[in-house]
């Protein structure tokens, strides 16, 4: 068996980055850069994005996106991008901006350079792309040649975006070290090529964070505060699940939030916030010991995230759509086949309402 680990070529974090992207431009080989940034971004920081490309003289085309992450929409910006002669792509924004710049960067074959602007997600570290439709529906994950060159985190403006996005980060993070320990128990089993120790033990320090800094990290983002306890937070939202669910693998808590997205009465709902109620269901599947679910429980609830099916706008009288959730999330494609045994629709249902029935429950 071989063992893995894959992770963007620098990972920098701090106050103030977004003013030196020229210069990290520059070291990556670039020398006229076609920025990818979300509009809401652009209209609030485009002097903070432009600054540093103006100070140093490097050509830059800085890009407004407010389009879905299509390859409709790929294909049109990797288009205009090569009339223009860009040999580096800058992507900055959330998840769905950061899609959008990782394929353009996967069909021009050229470096890319990802600032995040929000902790809401373990993607921007990540060699995926996760591909919609044009109506928004997931259509595919996009597997790219490599992880981003760099990834740049300033967390002055991670820290200004709304606290709900964070805590959505935390959902999501929370799934990375159950999952990558079902991959683990699957890949010793099948005595198939498994995630690195340094990539188990990260997915680990993910948890660990979560549960020691989390409740405070939300407190001081509420107050403004960009305290240690958001750093840490941060951090963990974007490198170390990043890394950790890249190298350790994705399973069930992913498979049900993929389903989830067929659902229409669930658009309202984050990704982190479905991925950390599908967590809930994957130790139910699991027949985790009972301290380790309410522990679970018990970090969602402090922190604001769902631990119910009416939080997520879903009605666990109404059989059928549970149903439909549950056939979606074995679907062939779907990683609920990285669990380390046979997960069969029925299972998923009965795991949905008991983990809806445990998360009505305060723990605290």
């Amino acid at each position: 068996m071989s063992r893995s680990i894959m992770s963007p070529a620098k990972y920098i974090q701090g106050r103030g980055e977004i003013r030196r992207l020229s210069r990290y431009c520059g070291e990556a080989g670039g020398t006229r850069a076609y920025v990818i940034a979300d509009a809401f971004v652009v209209s609030n920081y485009e002097n903070n994005i432009i600054s540093g490309f103006l100070e140093n003289d490097f050509p830059y085309q800085l890009h407004p996106f407010t389009g879905e992450c299509s390859q409709r929409e790929v294909q049109a910006i990797a288009d205009t991008m090569r009339e223009i002669g860009s040999d580096i792509i800058v992507g900055i924004g959330g998840g769905k901006t950061l899609d959008v710049a990782k394929a353009v960067g996967y069909y021009a074959g050229l470096p890319l350079i990802v600032v995040p602007t929000v902790a809401s997600t373990d993607a921007p570290c990540s060699a995926i792309s996760v591909l919609y439709t044009d109506d928004g529906r997931m259509d595919r994950y996009l597997q790219l040649r490599t992880n981003p060159n760099l990834v740049v985190v300033d967390t002055e403006l991670v820290a200004k975006a709304p606290v709900r996005l964070l805590v959505a980060g935390m959902g999501d993070a929370l799934s990375t070290f159950y999952e990558a320990r079902a991959c683990r128990r699957a890949a010793e089993a099948q005595k198939k090529d498994t995630s690195a120790i340094a990539a188990y033990a990260l997915a680990q320090a993910c948890r660990d964070t979560l549960l020691s800094y989390g409740l405070q990290a939300k407190l001081d983002a509420e107050n403004g505060v960009l305290s240690e306890a958001v750093e840490n937070i941060i951090e963990a939202n974007i490198y170390l699940s990043g890394i950790g669910f890249e190298s350790g693998g994705l399973a069930a808590a992913h498979a049900i939030h993929n389903a989830m997205t067929g659902l229409e009465e669930t658009r309202p709902i984050l990704h982190g916030e479905k991925v950390a109620f599908g967590t809930l269901v994957q130790l139910v599947l699991e027949k985790a010991e009972t301290a380790e679910i309410q522990e679970a429980i018990a970090f969602c609830q402090r922190v604001g995230l769902p631990t119910t099916l009416k939080q997520l706008h879903l009605d666990r009288a109404d059989m059928g759509r549970l149903r439909l959730l549950a056939e979606g999330s074995c679907a062939e494609t779907e990683p609920m086949h990285n669990m380390p045994f046979q997960v069969k629709p029925e299972g998923v249902l009965e795991a949905l309402l008991e983990a809806d029935r445990l998360g009505t429950v305060i723990t605290d």
